[in-house]
C-alpha cells in the first residue's frame, strides 16, 4: 500500500489521535464518566480504539479507508520501482 496520508490530514490525525487515547484511557480508568454503566465503558473503549487508529495512520502515513475511497493527501515523491540492468557474464 502506498502512502496516502499527508499534509493537514496527517497533522489532524497526529493531534486528535493521542487526545482521544488520553480521553478514552481516562474514562476507562474512572477519572470521569462519559455515560452511565456499560454504555460509558463502550464509548470509552471506542474512543481509545479510534484514537489508536488515528495515531497509527498518522505515523505510517497509510490509511485503508483513504485507499478505499480514493483519497490521497500525501504529496511526497511517488515510489517508483525501476529495473536494474543485469551485466552479462564474461566467459
Amino acid at each position: 500500500m502506498e502512502k496516502n496520508v499527508g499534509g493537514y490530514d496527517r497533522i489532524a490525525r497526529a493531534i486528535f489521535g493521542p487526545a482521544l487515547i488520553i480521553v478514552g484511557a481516562a474514562a476507562l480508568g474512572g477519572a470521569f464518566t462519559i455515560a452511565a454503566g456499560t454504555l460509558g465503558l463502550v464509548a470509552a473503549g471506542v474512543l481509545l480504539v479510534v484514537g489508536a487508529v488515528l495515531a497509527t495512520t498518522a505515523i505510517i502515513q497509510k490509511c485503508p479507508l483513504n485507499a478505499l475511497f480514493g483519497i490521497n493527501t500525501y504529496t511526497g515523491e511517488a515510489k517508483v520501482e525501476t529495473e536494474v540492468p543485469v551485466k552479462p557474464r564474461m566467459q
